[in-house]
């Protein structure tokens, strides 16, 4: 992922107000982030512990959603759509995402199950484990990182109504 600025971060969010990105609060160590090592940048706000942000290239065009956390939790360890990964050291959490346009503005939105921090950028570039002998885990580490990538511009998509 391309670095971005933090104009660039606030102008990109396609359901949220004014209001909401003026408001919204970057991640504390923005100044720090290793763009290459992304395929996305996701991050709880801290004045707002249940709404999450998440930004990623989608068509050349820099893109980004507000996310609510949901309340409920789920009676099993369930596994994160988007780095599908079954070795998780963090939790999963059920996120609702208002759609784009005049189908958000009527309360049409979307959910999925994500890690709940965000961290599937840094899950995915784990060497995986070797599900049976001379299995290439770096070739794997790649192809987690490319679905990864897959997985995320496909639900913004579908956020922005063009999935």
């Amino acid at each position: 992922m391309n670095s971005l600025t933090e104009a660039q971060i606030r102008a990109s969010f396609i359901n949220a107000s004014k209001r909401e990105r003026t408001q919204a609060l970057l991640p504390e160590d923005f100044a720090e982030i290793d763009w290459s090592a992304r395929e996305f940048l996701g991050w709880r706000d801290r004045k707002l512990p249940q709404v999450g942000y998440v930004v990623c290239e989608l068509d050349a065009e820099i893109v980004g959603i507000m996310l609510r956390q949901a309340e409920a939790r789920a009676r099993t360890r369930p596994q994160c759509a988007w780095c599908e990964d079954v070795t998780l050291p963090n939790d999963v959490a059920f996120y609702v995402a208002k759609r784009a346009g005049a189908a958000g503005r009527n309360g049409d939105t979307i959910g999925i199950r994500v890690c709940e921090d965000f961290e599937c950028p840094v899950n995915v570039r784990r060497l995986p484990p070797i599900p049976y002998p001379g299995f290439d885990r770096e070739a794997g580490r790649q192809q987690r990182i490319t679905v990864l990538g897959e997985h995320v511009r496909a639900f913004v998509g579908e956020v922005l109504g063009c999935a």
